[in-house]
């Protein structure tokens, strides 16, 4: 057990998760990741599936917005989860490779399904976004925006700092390591 101000674990993290799932995934179901990823993501499924035609496009725009209008909330409350968890490096590799694998492979099996055209195109696409938005949210999570639950702020005030948080995002490659 971590001591109270002790950052915790990225064991303790997964712990959490399934020591207390109602807490961790229900509780704290990002409903900001909901909105953004499946407002984003169901543009660029209809882009990426365009040339086969306007009911391709529509249909896989539709089905990728159902669902991750669902599933993009426990995500992001998987990656609130890492947010605090030492070292930053391990939090961040977990959330940034096993979000996205486990995420495409559920959306690759539901456009396999309905039969989505341009699926290459499209789960390139998705998951080159999910990487970066993964890695995005982790980072603007850690700065406490984009937070939902405790220590959450609105969305207009997440809004209000959304520049600074991506100059801060596309900086911290650049910053010395506080390891």
């Amino acid at each position: 057990m971590t001591p109270t101000n002790a950052a915790p674990s990225v064991i303790e993290c997964f712990a959490d998760i399934f020591r207390d799932p109602q807490k961790v995934l229900i509780a704290r179901w990002n409903w900001k990741s909901a909105i953004f990823s499946s407002v984003l993501r169901a543009g660029i499924f209809f882009s990426a599936t365009a040339s086969a035609g306007i009911n391709a496009a529509l249909g896989a725009m539709y089905a990728e917005f159902a669902y991750r209008s669902i599933t993009a909330g426990f995500y992001g409350a998987l990656t609130q989860n890492f947010r605090k968890a030492e070292p930053q490096w391990q939090a961040t590799m977990v959330a940034g490779a096993g979000i996205p694998i486990f995420s495409h492979a559920i959306e690759l099996s539901i456009h396999l399904l309905r039969g989505t055209p341009n699926l290459r195109t499209n789960i390139i696409a998705s998951v080159c976004f999910t990487i970066v938005s993964t890695l995005f949210n982790l980072h603007a999570m850690r700065e406490g925006v984009l937070v939902v639950g405790e220590n959450g702020g609105s969305l207009v005030s997440d809004m209000r700092c959304i520049p600074r948080t991506i100059a801060s995002f596309l900086m911290s490659p650049f910053r010395r390591s506080q390891a």
